[in-house]
């Protein structure tokens, strides 16, 4: 081959001793060639500079090597975003680029055709959603994205009933992992910040857990010890504590729905006086990185974002070649773990109310 020339598949297949097909679904990371094989042509792919011409290959096999990357404005708009979705979008980016796929990101609002603007028009072949805003409006657009054959899943609730595919982490079981965790120090009236309507399933079922320990300590419920909390942010939760301290019921620890909604609560608690976690212990819930350096750092609930964006992007490439006769793919949910920091600790000392 002159030096001028590109290379091209069949100079690899004839370097290779394999045909170009075969050489194709190497450079595609398909299993139906060995790895042994895989590994050798793409050694002579680097070796002669070989560039795959994605244009033309998207045209013949219509698809486009992209995938798009929803997050809702109702999540937050694009100057304000949850810290926990910005390390999924990280590992969503890194996955991938892995498998040789290109990533559109974007904010959208639910009302926006979200077919029209991806998959109809060629623009990506499967679209990964962060969040939904809100989830009955969400469950209406995933009704329509399926009956159109959209490929799509989402990171979520898994409910009964639930339309589409999910990923999402256990947050009955982070619930209860929290609560047990401030019952273990000795407390006895537990707050909980947070939306727990059916609007936001995730944190209702973080309420969930919450009662579980609760019910299964022997203690009872009070309703008045719930707050809501109508966006996952910091100044939400600072209003939500500061209307708990002002409504004058008895409280020694919080359960914020999210990390955010802690470290709110957490300024209005040391604005009253507050000893932390003497006075009143917390715990949060996403193990956000910012976590680390609240004063005392939060103990949280860790959703693991990383294992989160390589699952999302798998099991949506997965969707996109799946075959017929192949297995669906199914929702998955993902163990949360406890992460004990300062915030939540040691027995009532004293109190200054």
């Amino acid at each position: 081959m002159p030096k001028s020339s590109k290379a091209t598949s069949i100079d690899i297949a004839y370097r290779a001793g394999v045909s170009q097909s075969t050489v194709s679904r190497a450079l595609r990371d398909s299993h139906l060639v060995s790895k042994a094989t895989r590994d050798h042509i793409k050694a002579i792919a680097k070796e002669l500079n070989y560039k795959i011409d994605k244009n033309a290959r998207n045209l013949r096999t219509q698809s486009t090597d992209t995938l798009a990357l929803v997050i809702f404005e109702d999540n937050g708009t694009s100057d304000h975003i949850n810290p926990f979705f910005m390390a999924m979008i990280s590992s969503i980016i890194r996955a991938t680029a892995k498998r040789n796929y290109d990533l559109l990101v974007s904010f959208h609002q639910l009302h926006e055709d979200f077919r029209g603007d991806y998959e109809d028009s060629k623009r990506a072949d499967g679209i990964i959603f962060l969040g939904y805003g809100d989830f009955l409006n969400y469950q209406r657009m995933a009704k329509d994205l399926i009956n159109s054959g959209t490929h799509f899943l989402t990171w979520g609730a898994s409910m009964p009933g639930q339309q589409g595919i999910t990923i999402s982490c256990d947050n009955l079981k982070g619930g209860l992992l929290a609560t047990e965790q401030l019952l273990k120090h000795v407390r006895k009236n537990i707050a909980f910040l947070g939306d727990i309507s059916e609007h936001a399933p995730e944190f209702r079922e973080r309420y969930r857990g919450y009662c579980r320990a609760l019910s299964l300590a022997g203690m009872i419920i009070n309703p008045k010890l719930q707050l809501k909390v109508d966006d996952s942010n910091a100044d939400q939760g600072y209003e939500a504590c500061r209307k708990l301290l002002r409504s004058r019921i008895k409280f020694d620890a919080i359960f914020a729905a999210t990390d955010l909604i802690a470290m709110g609560a957490i300024k209005a608690l040391y604005e009253a006086g507050l000893r932390i976690p003497e006075d009143v212990a917390i715990v949060g819930f996403d193990d956000i990185q910012a976590g680390l350096y609240t004063s005392p750092a939060l103990t949280t609930v860790k959703q693991n974002a990383e294992l989160a964006g390589e699952q999302l992007t798998d099991m949506l490439v997965g969707m996109i070649h799946q075959k017929e006769g192949e297995p669906r793919v199914a929702s998955r949910v993902i163990e949360p773990e406890l992460v004990v920091r300062h915030s939540c600790g040691g027995h009532i000392k004293k109190t200054r109310r």
